[in-house]
C-alpha cells in the first residue's frame, strides 16, 4: 500500500470523471462546429450591408464541406488524446485541491496572475514575447468565433457591418500582427540568441510548432490580402477595408493582377491557413503546446491545504499499516504532481536558478519534471499502444521498461538538492518540483537506506544525542553561563511570555553561540520575558525530514510537541529559519500549534516599537544581507532582517545581484549541511564570492547554517574577519549599539588635562 493512498468509503452520486469530461467537451465542440456548417445551407441568411464581408467568400463548396468535416473530427480526436493524458494524472494518489468558499478567491487570483502573464513578466522580454503570442492568438480565436456567430444569425440580427465591422477588422489585424511578431521573436530567441536554459532543451518539435504558428499568422494575412484584392478586381469599392491596416495595403501590392490569378491565390492562401490551423490542432494534445490548457489549470490549483514551507504530512509511522513510504513509482505521486509534468512549459527558469545545477552538480529541476513525465507517458496502459507522447520528445536510445521513477531519475540528482525552493518560486506555472524530490528522498531513505554515508552520521547523532552535531545534551545551555537566562523545567507550567528555542547550532556551534548570546543581551535590553529549555530541548528534526527520514523526524518531533503542549507554551522565538519553519508549519500536523516568531521579525518589532533603544547604534560600514531560503522563499520573510540592518545609522546597505526571491542558497539546506560536496564548485564558495564582489565589509545572515557556510566561503576566498565580517544580524546590531555607546561615553568623558588657551 502506498504512503499516499487514502482509503475512501464514501459513496456519492456518480459524476463524470475528468477524462470523460474531456471527451464530452470535445464531442460537444465538434458537434457544434459541424452544425454551424450545416445550418447556413438551409437558412441562406446573408448580410445586406455593403460594409461587411461574407463568410467563405470566394471559397468553393467542396472546400467548405471539407472544412466542416475535418475540423470537427480534429476536435473530437484531440479530446480523446487529452483524455488519455488526464487518465495518466488519475493514476496518482489523492490530493485535496477542491475549490471551497475559503480558497476560491485565492484560486482565481492565482489563475489571473498566470493567464495575465504576471509570473512570466518577471522576465520582461520573455513575458512580453509570450504575451504577444498568447493574447494575440486568443483575440484571433475570438475574432473567428465572432465571425462565425454573425454567420449564423438572420439578416435582422447580423451586427458585423458598418463601423462595427471596421473596428472588428482593425482588432483582428492588430492581434494578428502582435501574434506574428511574437512568433518571429520566439524563433529569434530560440535559434539566434539561444539562452542556455532554452538551448539545452531545444528539440525538433519546437521548430515544427513555431513554424506552424508562423504559418497561421502569415497565411491569415495572405488570405485577407487576396480576398480584398479579388473584390477590388471585380469592381467593388473596398476602401472601407482600409481599417484592415495590414491586409488592405498588402492587397494594393497585387492591384492589376488578373481576377483569375487572384482568385486562385486567395483559395490557396485560405487552404494553407486552414491546413496550418488543423496542424496546430494536431500538435496541441501531443506536444508541449498542451500547456495552453494545462498551465492555466495548474495555476488555478496552486492553493493547497498546507503552508508554503511544509512538506506533505505522513501518518504516525509507529502506528500505520503502510508498507511503502515516499515515491518510487508514478502512482506514488499525487494526481496534481502528475498534472505538473504536462503543465511544464520547458522554459528552464528552474534550471537557471538552481544552485546545484549552477555549480556543476547532477541536478536539473526541469529534468525531474520531464523525466517523471516520460516515465508516466511510457507506462500509460490505458492508452493505445500502452503509451502517450512524453512532455517533450525523448532521444530514441532512451528506453523505459517500468513505471519506476528511478528508471530515469538517479539518486545523485535527488541528493544534490539543497531544498532552497528557488525552482518552485520562479516557475511561471506553479509546478511543485521540490515536493517531488522530497517524496523520492523519503523512499530512498526509508525503503532503501540509499543516502550519502556522511548523512548516516547525522542520523545516528540525532537519534542518540538529540542533535545532529553529536554533542552532549547536557551542554545545551553552556552558552548562557553568566548571562542570567532562565532555564525552565519541562515538567513545570511555562510562566514566561516567550520560549526562546535556541536550536542545535545556536547551542553547540561556536560561531552560532555568539548569535545566541547576542540575542539574549538584546532581549534583556528590550525587557522581554524569555526562558530556554536548555538540556530538554531536542532537534526539531528539520534535517531528518528534509532528507527523507520521516521516522527519525517523528521520533524527535513528537516528544518536543508533547513537552511544549504539557508546559502550555504558546509563543516561541527562534533564530534558526529551519526551526522556525518546522515549529510553525510542520508541528501543527502532529498537534503542536504555536505562535512562532523569527528573531529578525522580533528585532524589527522591538526597534519599531522603541522597546529596543538603537538611537545611538552606529556603524560606518558597507553591509550586504544574504537571504535565508527557509526564511525567504519558504516563509516569505524578506524585509524584516533588511529593516533591522538598515535601522543602523551610518551603514551603507548594498544588495547582492541575486537577492530576495531570486537569492542564491548557501548550500546547507535539505540536510546538505551534513553531506560532503565533492562535485563542481561549492555552493557556499560561489555565494561568498558574490557577497565579496559587493565591496561590503560586513555580510549579514539570519540563519545559523548560512552563517557557517558564508563565513567558511569568505575565509576560503582569503578574506580575514577584519576585511569582511560575516555574522548574524543580531551580532551586527549589538556591535552597532555597543559602538554607539562607546562613542557617546568617549564624548561625555571629562578631559584628563586642560586644553591650552582655556
Amino acid at each position: 500500500m502506498s504512503s499516499n493512498a487514502s482509503p475512501t468509503t464514501e459513496k456519492g452520486p456518480k459524476r463524470l470523471r475528468p477524462y470523460q469530461l474531456s471527451i464530452a467537451i470535445g464531442i460537444g465542440m465538434g458537434s457544434f462546429t459541424l452544425l454551424s456548417g450545416i445550418v447556413p445551407q438551409f437558412t441562406k441568411w446573408h448580410a445586406t450591408s455593403e460594409v461587411t464581408r461574407e463568410v467563405f467568400e470566394g471559397i468553393p463548396g467542396p472546400l467548405q464541406a471539407a472544412f466542416y468535416t475535418i475540423l470537427p473530427a480534429m476536435l473530437v480526436w484531440g479530446s480523446f488524446q487529452f483524455a488519455n493524458r488526464i487518465r495518466n494524472w488519475e493514476r496518482g494518489a489523492p490530493d485535496r485541491r477542491r475549490t471551497t468558499p475559503k480558497n476560491a478567491k485565492r484560486r482565481l487570483a492565482d489563475y489571473r496572475a498566470g493567464v495575465y502573464m504576471r509570473t512570466l513578466l518577471r522576465d520582461s522580454a520573455a513575458g512580453l514575447m509570450h504575451s504577444m503570442m498568447y493574447f494575440g492568438f486568443l483575440v484571433l480565436l475570438g475574432v473567428t468565433t465572432v465571425l462565425e456567430l454573425d454567420h449564423q444569425l438572420p439578416e435582422s440580427l447580423k451586427f458585423l457591418h458598418g463601423g462595427v465591422y471596421q473596428g472588428y477588422v482593425f482588432v483582428g489585424d492588430f492581434a494578428g500582427l502582435m501574434f506574428t511578431i511574437g512568433v518571429v521573436w520566439a524563433i529569434i530567441r530560440r535559434y539566434v540568441q539561444q539562452p542556455y536554459r532554452i538551448r539545452i532543451k531545444t528539440k525538433k518539435e519546437h521548430g515544427i510548432i513555431l513554424g506552424v504558428m508562423l504559418a497561421i499568422g502569415l497565411t491569415g494575412f495572405g488570405a485577407e490580402m487576396f480576398r480584398i484584392a479579388v473584390s477590388t478586381a471585380g469592381g467593388k469599392d473596398m476602401s472601407f477595408e482600409s481599417w484592415s491596416f495590414i491586409g488592405y495595403p498588402l492587397s494594393q501590392l497585387v492591384d492589376g493582377s488578373s481576377l483569375n490569378a487572384l482568385e486562385n491565390w486567395h483559395q490557396a492562401m485560405w487552404v494553407a491557413h486552414v491546413v496550418s490551423f488543423i496542424a496546430f490542432l494536431a500538435l496541441l494534445p501531443i506536444t508541449m503546446l498542451r500547456h495552453i490548457f494545462t498551465s492555466p489549470l495548474n495555476m488555478y490549483l496552486k492553493d493547497r491545504d498546507r503552508p508554503k514551507g511544509a512538506m506533505r504530512a505522513m501518518p504516525n509511522l509507529t502506528e500505520t499499516s503502510l508498507e511503502s513510504f515516499g515515491a518510487a513509482v508514478v502512482e506514488d505521486f499525487t494526481w496534481k504532481q502528475l498534472l505538473d509534468t504536462d503543465a511544464c512549459t520547458m522554459c528552464g527558469r528552474c534550471t537557471s536558478v538552481c544552485p546545484a545545477h549552477a555549480t556543476g552538480k547532477p541536478l536539473d529541476p526541469r529534468e525531474i519534471v520531464l523525466k517523471t513525465g516520460e516515465v508516466m507517458a511510457a507506462t500509460a496502459a490505458h492508452a493505445p499502444g500502452g503509451m502517450v507522447s512524453p512532455p517533450l520528445s525523448v532521444d530514441s536510445e532512451i528506453t523505459i521498461g517500468a513505471n519506476s521513477l528511478f528508471e530515469r531519475i538517479t539518486a545523485e540528482e535527488v541528493w544534490a538538492c539543497t531544498t532552497c525552493k528557488a525552482c518552485d518560486e520562479i516557475c511561471p506555472v506553479h509546478i511543485e518540483i521540490l515536493d517531488k524530490i522530497l517524496d523520492m528522498r523519503r523512499y530512498l531513505s526509508l525503503m532503501e537506506s540509499n543516502f550519502p554515508a556522511e548523512l548516516g552520521n547525522a542520523y545516528r547523532a540525532m537519534e542518540n544525542q538529540g542533535n545532529p552535531w553529536g554533542m552532549n545534551q547536557d551542554d545545551r545551555a553552556d552558552w548562557a553561563k553568566d548571562l542570567n537566562v532562565d532555564v525552565v523545567d519541562p515538567g513545570a507550567a511555562f510562566n514566561h511570555e516567550y520560549l526562546y528555542w535556541v536550536g542545535c547550532a545556536g547551542s553547540f556551534d561556536d560561531k552560532n553561540k555568539k548569535v545566541t548570546q547576542s540575542m539574549a543581551k538584546l532581549l534583556k535590553r528590550a525587557g522581554i520575558d524569555v526562558a530556554i529549555l536548555g538540556p530538554s530541548e531536542m532537534c526539531t528534526g528539520d534535517s531528518a525530514r528534509r532528507s527523507g527520514n520521516e521516522y527519525l523526524f517523528q521520533m524527535l518531533a513528537m516528544p518536543n510537541i508533547e513537552m511544549l503542549n504539557g508546559m502550555g507554551v504558546r509563543k516561541i522565538i527562534t533564530q534558526c529559519p529551519h526551526c522556525f519553519n518546522t515549529l510553525a508549519n510542520e508541528y501543527p500536523q502532529f498537534g503542536g500549534t504555536y505562535e512562532v516568531i523569527h528573531h529578525s521579525q522580533l528585532l524589527e518589532h522591538l526597534i519599531d516599537s522603541g522597546k529596543l533603544d538603537i538611537s545611538d547604534a552606529t556603524l560606518e560600514e558597507r553591509i550586504t544581507y544574504h537571504d535565508s531560503c527557509y526564511l525567504g522563499r519558504h516563509n516569505d520573510v524578506y524585509m524584516a532582517p533588511r529593516n533591522v540592518v538598515s535601522s543602523i545609522k551610518g551603514v551603507d546597505v548594498v544588495e547582492m545581484p541575486r537577492n530576495g526571491t531570486k537569492g542564491m542558497c548557501c548550500g546547507a539546506g535539505g540536510a546538505r549541511m551534513w553531506m560532503e560536496e565533492t562535485i563542481g564548485t561549492k555552493v557556499n564558495d560561489e555565494r561568498a564570492a558574490e557577497a565579496i564582489s559587493t565591496g561590503a565589509s560586513r555580510v549579514a545572515t539570519a540563519c545559523p547554517f548560512c552563517y557557517i557556510m558564508l563565513d567558511d566561503g569568505v575565509k576560503g576566498a582569503g578574506k580575514e574577519e577584519n576585511e569582511v565580517k560575516v555574522a548574524d544580524i543580531s551580532i551586527h546590531l549589538l556591535d552597532a549599539i555597543e559602538n554607539g555607546e562607546r562613542i557617546r561615553a568617549a564624548g561625555a568623558a571629562p578631559l584628563s588635562a586642560p586644553v591650552a588657551g582655556e
